[in-house]
C-alpha cells in the first residue's frame, strides 16, 4: 500500500503539466490610424468614431432596413449556417465528455446450460441440467489526465465551436452586405431608367420638331430618319434596364427566403438611390481583429491546431484509467440481492505505447505542421483585410469626385442641350448637332447615376471589409467551458 501512494503521488505531481505549446493571441500588424486616401479629398469622409452597428440604418432608407430586418429572421443560408452550429456544439459535447467518468448501469437474466466437458459448472450436474443467471449492478471508468491530453482536446474543441461561431458571423455580414447592394443597385437602375425616358421624351419631341419642319419645307428627311433612330436607340435601351430591375428583385426575393418576384409589388416603385452621410464612423483600428469573422476564425484554427499539438504528444504518455464494477449475481430469484450475491471489481489500468510503426511521431509531424499552416493562414488573413479596407477607403472617395464631377457635366450637357434645339429652330444649327449633344446628355446623366450608386456602394463594402454589423444580431460569445 505504501509503495502504492508513493506511486500515486509522483504520478499526481505531474499532472500540473499539460503537454503541448500554450497558444497566445498572433500580433498583427500594428497601425495607428487609418491611411487617408491621397489627392484631393470628398466631402464625406471616414472618421475614427466608434462604428455604428446597424451601419445600414445611417442611409436613413426605411425600407433598406426593413428589408435587412427581415433578411436577419428569414434567410436561409442564416438558417444554414445556424444548423451548423449546432451541429459544432454537438461535436464539442462529444469530444469533451472524456473529461468526466463514464458511468453505466446493467442488470440481465439468462437460461444458460454449460458444456460438461468446461469449467465451471454452477449446476453441479457435469452440463447434464440448465440454470438460471440473474445479474444486476453499476460499472464506471475514468481516466486520469496527468498529462493533460484530454484537456488538450477540450481546448481544441472550444476552438473548433469558435470557428462555427465566427464561420455564422461571417454569413451573416455576408446576407447584410448583399442586401444593402442589392438594393442600391435597384435603386441605381430604376434611377437610370427614368433618366432614360426623360431622354426618350425629349427625343420623340424632337422626332415631331423635324417632322413639322419638313412639312414646313425646312428641314429633310435626313432630319427626320436620325431623328426616328435616336428614339428606336433610346427606347432599345428600357427592356435591357427592365431585365436588370427583375434580377435584382428576384435577388432581394431570394435573400429574404421568397419566391421570384415575391417582392415586385413592394419595390418596383421608383425610389431614390440611398444617400451616405457627411461622416462614416469606422471605428479604430485596434479594434478590427476583434470585429472581423474572418480574422476571428483564423485565430481560433490557429487556437485549435496548437492544442492538437498537445493531443498528438500526449498520446506518446501512458493512459491512466481507475474502472470498478459494483454489483449482484444469483442463480435463485430467491437469493438475488442477498449479502452472499454481491461481486465487485476495481483498480487502475494503463497503457503505454511501445512501438506503432512511427505513427504517432508522424501525427505529431503532422499536427505541427497545420500550425505553421493555421499561423501562416492567420497573417494572411490579416493582410488581406488591411488591404481590403485601404482600397474601400479609396473607392469611397474616388467615387465621391467621380460623381460630382459628373453632376458638373450633366449640367453644362443640359445647357448645350437647350443651347442646340434652339439654334435649331432658328436655323443656324443643323439637327446633327442636337442629336450629339443629347446622346452626349443621356451618356452623362446615366454615369452620373451609376457613380451616385457607387458612392452607396462603395460605403457598403467599407463595413463589410471592417466586419460590422453582426455585433447587433449575434453578441460576442465564447464556447461554454
Amino acid at each position: 500500500m505504501m509503495r502504492f501512494a508513493w506511486l500515486a503521488l509522483s504520478v499526481l505531481s505531474l499532472s500540473a503539466c499539460t503537454v503541448g505549446p500554450d497558444f497566445h493571441t498572433p500580433q498583427g500588424p500594428h497601425v495607428e490610424r487609418w491611411r487617408e486616401p491621397q489627392g484631393r479629398q470628398a466631402d464625406s469622409r471616414a472618421v475614427a468614431d466608434p462604428l455604428q452597428e446597424r451601419w445600414w440604418d445611417v442611409f436613413h432608407d426605411a425600407q433598406l432596413s426593413a428589408l435587412t430586418r427581415r433578411a436577419l429572421t428569414d434567410n436561409l443560408d442564416l438558417k444554414l449556417a445556424g444548423s451548423r452550429l449546432q451541429q459544432s456544439r454537438a461535436v464539442r459535447q462529444v469530444t469533451t465528455a472524456g473529461r468526466y467518468p463514464n458511468l453505466a448501469a446493467g442488470g440481465g437474466y439468462q437460461r444458460k446450460r454449460n458444456s460438461g466437458e468446461g469449467l465451471n459448472d454452477p449446476s453441479g450436474e457435469n452440463g447434464r441440467s440448465a440454470f438460471n443467471q440473474w445479474d444486476t449492478g453499476f460499472s464506471a471508468a475514468w481516466e486520469l489526465d496527468f498529462w493533460g491530453r484530454v484537456k488538450r482536446e477540450t481546448e481544441a474543441a472550444d476552438a473548433t465551436l469558435q470557428v462555427a461561431e465566427d464561420d455564422r458571423r461571417a454569413v451573416l455580414l455576408s446576407v447584410l452586405a448583399e442586401t444593402a447592394q442589392d438594393y442600391i443597385q435597384l435603386r441605381g437602375v430604376q434611377n437610370t431608367r427614368n433618366v432614360t425616358e426623360q431622354n426618350l421624351d425629349v427625343a420623340r419631341h424632337s422626332l415631331k420638331l423635324s417632322q413639322l419642319r419638313l412639312a414646313d419645307g425646312v428641314a429633310t428627311d435626313l432630319d427626320v430618319a436620325e431623328a426616328a433612330a435616336q428614339v428606336a436607340t433610346i427606347e432599345a435601351r428600357l427592356p435591357e434596364l427592365q431585365q436588370r430591375q427583375d434580377q435584382l428583385i428576384n435577388a432581394l426575393s431570394l435573400l429574404m427566403g421568397e419566391p421570384p418576384q415575391a417582392l415586385h409589388a413592394q419595390l418596383s416603385k421608383d425610389a431614390a438611390v440611398p444617400q451616405t452621410p457627411r461622416q462614416v464612423a469606422i471605428g479604430l483600428p485596434s479594434q478590427l481583429a476583434e470585429r472581423r469573422p474572418d480574422i476571428r476564425q483564423a485565430e481560433a484554427r490557429l487556437h485549435a491546431a496548437t492544442a492538437n499539438i498537445g493531443v498528438a504528444k500526449g498520446d506518446f504518455y501512458p493512459r491512466i484509467t481507475l474502472s470498478g464494477s459494483l454489483g449482484a449475481q444469483a442463480l435463485q430469484l430467491a437469493d438475488f440481492g442477498s449479502w452472499g450475491s454481491r461481486a465487485f471489481a476495481f483498480g487502475p489500468q494503463f497503457s503505454l505505447p511501445l512501438f506503432n510503426g512511427g505513427r504517432l511521431q508522424g501525427m505529431l509531424t503532422l499536427r505541427e505542421a497545420q500550425q505553421q499552416e493555421a499561423a501562416l493562414a492567420y497573417q494572411h488573413t490579416v493582410l488581406r483585410a488591411w488591404h481590403e479596407i485601404d482600397d474601400q477607403l479609396t473607392r469611397y472617395n474616388a467615387s465621391q469626385l467621380r460623381r460630382d464631377s459628373l453632376a458638373e457635366a450633366v449640367r453644362q450637357n443640359q445647357i448645350a442641350l437647350t443651347t442646340a434645339q434652339h439654334q435649331y429652330v432658328e436655323g443656324v444649327a443643323d439637327f446633327v448637332n442636337v442629336l450629339t449633344v443629347q446622346s452626349a446628355l443621356l451618356a452623362t446623366q446615366e454615369q452620373w447615376v451609376q457613380s451616385s450608386t457607387d458612392v452607396s456602394l462603395a460605403m457598403v463594402g467599407l463595413y463589410k471589409a471592417l466586419g460590422g454589423g453582426w455585433e447587433s444580431v449575434y453578441p460576442l460569445q465564447t464556447a461554454k467551458r
